[in-house]
């Protein structure tokens, strides 16, 4: 794993141009509490390379990490199965960095406001956001047998 970038606000636009998150995987979200009332949300995401001939974009395993997180909310509704990310939106508002995996549609040129990402039912909101690239593991070869082979028959009696 590469080691994590901080992502200021002003980079947002950038990263979202730079990846394509819709039609993308949530693979695993983990909650966790490094300190005493202190909250971390991250995202482990597979989403594509942004690129103009999307057959040639490349798949890319993402990790979106939030710290300091003051929101979240993450929900299944019975009889809905999320397979794919249908739309996703990354914003900061009101001091806050909001990433949120279910979109819904805006109209053209529209911006998402802090409602739009509070009405997911996939978002968390944090003071600050690190982003890295994963790679997959390398196959391990296959692990020779720890026991003896048997003895050939007819000997050893």
């Amino acid at each position: 794993m590469s080691d994590p970038i901080r992502m200021a606000p002003q980079d947002v636009s950038a990263f979202l141009r730079r990846y394509r998150l819709a039609g993308g995987r949530l693979r695993r979200v983990r909650v966790l509490y490094p300190k005493a009332k202190e909250v971390t949300v991250e995202f482990h995401l597979t989403v594509h390379e942004a690129t103009k001939n999307a057959a040639e974009a490349k798949a890319v395993r993402l990790v979106l990490r939030l710290e300091g997180v003051e929101e979240y909310r993450f929900q299944m509704r019975p009889g809905q199965p999320k397979v794919r990310i249908s739309d996703a939106r990354i914003g900061y508002l009101n001091g806050l960095f909001l990433v949120n995996l279910d979109a819904w549609t805006l109209e053209p040129g529209e911006q998402p406001k802090l409602h739009d990402f509070r009405a997911s039912e996939v978002y968390a909101g944090g003071r600050e956001l690190f982003w890295s690239e994963v790679g997959r593991k390398p196959k391990t070869p296959d692990k020779p047998n720890p026991s003896p082979p048997p003895p050939p028959r007819g000997e050893g009696r």
